[in-house]
């Protein structure tokens, strides 16, 4: 099991501790660093400028939003930070949920998720085997774009860029069964949302036959600390957020994982206490039990017998959400 250094993205402003962990977790052997986006600070920027300051760590988006750019913009991204980072550069991807794609994006959220992304996907794999111009007929992504409110001008292009690799690995952020299963034939690997060991059932039956070499990445927080019961406090502020904060009260897809995991009373109450205004009782209300089983914390010993669970499955890169150099090590010693 190889191990991933996930940056996220940033709150207020740049962290200056992204560059030095991105550092360390190269010397220390990790094997990639991954940044994300929301509303906010980009995913490619960030990852560029950890690009020019590293040498051999791979380098990927966790996620890259599909609404926020033609799946040929997203594509040009990829293949141009693989050229500069002499072939180390991976692909993430993910829808969002309608609140984003509606509210900052300003475009309407697919009502078929995974005709959507097949179609993505589609077109990025296109652009960087350059076999031909770019051409599809698609019900979310035509190319050219034939509309009745076009020119008729538009005719198929390929880029003029050489992609470095035509096989530049392409990763699907998905959460429901059918999502996964999609993902398990047209993508290169999966990142999964709140990953436990112990309940891979919860994602359907895609996961028993899934290609050679394909990539199961799920994101996870790492923290070495001698209170279990403090360890999972991040873990609980984050999972508030998202299960309260990011989506609609009637459509919110991580509520919904949560609730799929056994959790479903916990996941209506966190949305309920969030959306009311009452951001601090929905974390409390967060179940211990949950955060903990989606991450590692506690002592080196804790989390050294844990991480014989992660082994056990499908995993083959775990991204840990680790916030110091000393967490990183021991992370590294135990993987060792």
């Amino acid at each position: 099991m190889r191990l991933g250094l996930a940056l996220g993205y940033w709150g207020r402003g740049p962290s200056p501790d992204h560059v030095p962990l991105a550092r360390e977790a190269e010397r220390l052997g990790y094997d990639s660093v991954w940044t994300a986006e929301s509303w906010g600070s980009d995913a490619f920027t960030p990852l560029t400028w950890i690009a020019a300051q590293t040498t051999r760590i791979r380098l990927s988006t966790a996620v890259a939003q599909m609404a926020a750019r033609p799946p040929t913009t997203t594509a040009m991204h990829a293949l141009t930070l693989d050229h500069l980072s002499g072939g180390r550069m991976m692909l993430g991807l993910g829808l969002s949920g309608p609140q984003v794609v509606e509210g900052w994006y300003g475009r309407p959220f697919p009502k078929s998720l995974l005709t959507a992304t097949r179609e993505y996907v589609d077109v990025v794999r296109q652009v960087l085997r350059r076999e031909a111009p770019v051409e599809l007929d698609g019900r979310f992504h035509a190319h050219p774009y034939r509309g009745a409110d076009g020119t008729g001008l538009g005719k198929p292009l390929k880029p003029i860029t050489h992609p470095l690799r035509a096989g530049l690995p392409v990763l699907l952020g998905a959460e429901g069964p059918k999502n996964v299963a999609q993902t398990a034939r047209i993508a290169d690997g999966w990142l999964p949302l709140y990953w436990s060991p112990g309940r891979p059932d919860v994602y359907g039956p895609a996961l028993a036959d899934l290609p050679e070499g394909f990539l199961v990445a799920p994101m996870t927080q790492v923290r070495v600390c001698d209170d279990v019961s403090e360890g999972p406090l991040p873990v609980k502020a984050m999972l508030g957020f998202y299960i309260g904060g990011m989506g609609h009260a009637a459509r919110n897809f991580h509520a919904d994982l949560m609730a799929r995991m056994g959790y479903e009373e916990d996941a209506r109450r966190v949305q309920e206490l969030f959306l009311s205004g009452r951001r601090e009782e929905a974390v409390r209300a967060v179940p211990d039990s949950f955060a903990d089983e989606i991450s590692l914390v506690g002592p080196r010993e804790r989390i050294a017998a844990r991480l014989e669970l992660w082994r056990k499955g499908p995993v083959t890169d775990l991204l840990a959400l680790a916030p110091d150099p000393h967490t990183l090590r021991v992370l590294a010693e135990l993987n060792s």
